[in-house]
């Protein structure tokens, strides 16, 4: 039986800058959200932020050509019912791994609320009309915002109960066509930090699942996540993707992996990716990620790039808000070793929490102004606050 091949807190750093492009800057917005599989787009500064912190110039005119003009880059939603922005020929991965089975879970649970609110005894019947006559309003306008629709398709401003409130049902539906695939989302009205997108038809269809079944398309999903992220336990596969337990462990037998010891526990990397064949540690340099940044988000084990004492959302120090999600951090040699603001004036501001030296310090404040500057007249807000975001904006 072949041992376990032994990986040090630093070997795995190391491997991180240069994987997540935190070292030799990269200036293709694909070639970045592919090296790092996906780009949170829950908060869509993020999107734009991570890709200006890599290298990406201009991050707002490169970014918005890929997602708005050729259509190389997709939003969408995906692992762990979570908004990305991803490569379009990954796209059907994702959505054949993730995105296929919220849709269907949405969709019963519309059904659901139309039947119980009244609207309609046969809720699939109503729900697929409606869809319908969605479908064929956009297809008349080309692109279209949520308002233009309720206004075009009556039926869409009808509204249901919901967790003790109401929503229209324009909402939910266009989330399902998106979920489905029918629809892809466009550009925001406003500037790049807005989040009201217009919506278009798909160029085309998704794969069925005949053509690509969960498991095939799980298993590709795990394969971009290890060659991005390995190594990497079974508990951070499973945080990443959003699966079960089953659903990993099968995904992870279609794969050909090599056992690798963390000093977190067991993990995998994939059988070509052996650490012994990784290149030299590359010369620290200062990177200001965002909040949500997929670095910071892409394990659940983070003792290797962060002291745990900076996840207590109670201390006046604290990365990540009380839910667990972090806000902007800044990076050195593939740690965190503090966080950023930008105040209401433009200006950017970070206290570093680890002693990195005076030229540590000394790039930490370069890059801070290189952030200012790429924010221009733009203000951005995080939408997850951070204790010590908070405290750096008084």
């Amino acid at each position: 039986m072949t041992s376990a091949i032994v990986m040090s807190d630093a070997q795995r750093r190391a491997r991180l800058v240069r994987r997540h492009l935190l070292a030799a800057p990269e200036s293709d917005p694909v070639a970045i959200t592919s090296a790092l599989v996906a780009l949170h787009s829950t908060d869509p500064a993020s999107v734009y932020l991570s890709a200006a912190a890599r290298g990406c110039p201009p991050a707002t005119r490169a970014l918005d050509a890929a997602l708005y003009e050729d259509r190389s880059l997709v939003r969408m939603l995906g692992m762990r019912r979570t908004m990305f922005v991803v490569a379009a020929d990954f796209a059907p991965v994702v959505h054949a791994a993730a995105t296929r089975a919220i849709a269907e879970r949405e969709r019963s649970r519309l059904i659901g609320f139309i039947e119980a609110g009244g609207l309609a005894k046969d809720g699939a019947t109503f729900l697929a009309r409606l869809e319908d006559a969605t479908m064929e309003a956009l297809l008349e306008r080309g692109e279209a915002y949520g308002t233009d629709l309720g206004a075009a398709v009556t039926g869409l401003r009808q509204q249901i109960a919901i967790a003790g409130g109401t929503q229209s049902l324009t909402t939910r539906v266009l989330f399902i066509l998106a979920a489905e695939g029918r629809i892809v989302r466009g550009r925001p009205k406003g500037s790049w930090i807005s989040s009201q997108y217009s919506w278009a038809p798909a160029p085309k269809p998704p794969a069925t699942t005949a053509q690509l079944p969960a498991a095939d398309a799980q298993a590709q999903l795990a394969r971009a996540y290890l060659a991005g992220y390995g190594p990497a336990t079974i508990a951070d596969i499973q945080w990443w993707t959003g699966w079960t337990a089953g659903v990993t462990k099968k995904a992870l037998k279609q794969l050909s992996t090599l056992d690798v010891q963390l000093a977190q526990g067991a993990a995998f990397v994939l059988a070509d990716d052996d650490p012994a064949d990784d290149p030299p540690a590359p010369a620290p340099a200062a990177r200001l990620l965002p909040a949500l940044d997929p670095t910071v988000m892409g394990w659940t084990g983070r003792d290797f790039y962060l002291d745990p004492e900076h996840r207590d959302h109670t201390r006046e120090a604290a990365l990540f808000d009380r839910s667990g999600n972090p806000g902007p951090t800044v990076w050195w040699g593939g740690q965190i070793v503090g966080g950023w603001a930008q105040r209401k004036d433009g200006d950017v501001v970070v206290r570093l929490l680890t002693d990195i030296g005076k030229a540590g310090a000394s790039s930490v404040e370069s890059e801070a102004a290189r952030t200012a500057e790429f924010f221009g007249d733009v203000r951005v807000t995080p939408r997850f606050r951070t204790a010590l975001e908070r405290s750096l904006m008084s």
